[in-house]
């Protein structure tokens, strides 16, 4: 039998690819679509791809029109989630691809979104690498997730391997990232407008200040660093859609340029949404659009002591939407790969 799921703030990006996904779920029916501003509005005004829900009409975001459901997806703005969540009954899996439950440390929440922490949920990254095996081991059969933020994901997979194994410095991380502007929400903000991105690139949150940070930090002490510090810079780049993250830290030594590889291939070797390339292949955006793929190369930096990780994905998938589909099967059992694909769109 069908569970049914509903998607709050289904009016934006992350609500619009979670619906993509859900539509092709065989265990799934979709139920309430539900707005803020644009409540009362016809889906299919805000994405006329959606064309099996193109006639839905948004509801407003309240805990009853989002109730009697067997899952939720919370896709709202930072901040949104807690009250709603809160109304919600403890049986009903409610996965929230905002930030609000992602953080163990409050202060941490607290110094980068400046407003009080609403506790911490389930972290949702299946792949994650913890003391004791993988984090999916730690969502079977929950009724909360936290999904993980996109750049954070991008990060966490490039670097994470290498940190549980040993072979790299945590406490030297530089990551740069070119990103779609499709992650930073549908609502109109000059710096995301056309004419401003296209033909440009642009820095954003420079300067340690970027939201992600100690969701990363978090993750990769998870992993098993006992501290990291890390040099984070996003960028804007004119493409709708997208992360190519590179992430450098230095090597520990002892261990060859083949040895710190094979770390990347044994850690994602059994794993069907992370992908470590060809050597002599390196990942692009492109290469993972509409996909749950996070594609990955690495190799070392013998003049600089530095390994070099690219890891690319979709924003909107594997960043977001994708992962939360991972967690709501493991939270009902099903296979982790029900509903998702490997295979991107190309050109």
């Amino acid at each position: 039998m069908a569970i049914s799921v509903a998607v709050a703030g289904a009016s934006g990006y992350a609500g619009g690819e979670a619906l993509r996904l859900l539509l092709n779920h065989p265990e799934v029916e979709i139920g309430a679509v539900t707005g803020h501003s644009s409540a009362g509005d016809r889906l299919g005004v805000h994405h006329p791809h959606l064309l099996p829900l193109a006639d839905r009409v948004l509801q407003p975001t309240t805990a009853q029109a989002l109730a009697g459901h067997d899952a939720v997806i919370l896709a709202l703005p930072h901040g949104a989630s807690g009250p709603i969540a809160a109304e919600l009954a403890s049986g009903v899996l409610v996965l929230d691809c905002g930030a609000d439950f992602r953080l163990a440390d409050a202060g941490a929440w607290e110094s980068f979104y400046g407003s009080p922490h609403a506790g911490s949920w389930p972290y949702g990254m299946p792949e994650l690498i913890t003391a004791s095996g993988r984090q999916r081991e730690n969502l079977n059969d929950q009724r909360r997730i936290a999904v993980p933020g996109c750049n954070v994901t991008a990060v966490t997979l490039g670097l994470a391997p290498g940190v549980a194994a040993g072979v790299v410095d945590p406490t030297d991380i530089v990551a740069v990232l070119a990103n779609g502007p499709s992650g930073a929400g549908r609502a109109a903000k000059t710096n995301l407008l056309a004419s401003e991105i296209l033909g440009s690139a642009s820095p954003y949150a420079v300067g340690g200040s970027h939201r992600h940070i100690p969701e990363i930090q978090q993750n990769l002490k998870t992993a098993g660093a006992k501290d990291v510090k890390i040099s984070f810079t996003p960028t804007l780049v004119p493409m709708a859609r997208g992360i190519l993250a590179t992430i450098t830290a230095p090597i520990v030594a002892g261990n060859s340029a083949e040895e710190i590889r094979q770390v990347w291939l044994d850690a994602y070797a059994d794993e069907p949404f992370v992908t470590v390339l060809p050597q002599g292949q390196w990942p692009s955006t492109g290469m993972t659009l509409g996909s749950n793929t996070a594609a990955l190369q690495v190799t070392v930096d013998p003049n600089a002591g530095r390994v070099v990780v690219v890891c690319a994905i979709d924003n909107l998938v594997k960043g977001t939407a994708g992962t939360a589909i991972q967690c709501l099967n493991l939270a009902f059992g099903w296979e982790e790969t029900t509903g998702l694909t490997t295979i991107g769109v190309a050109p």
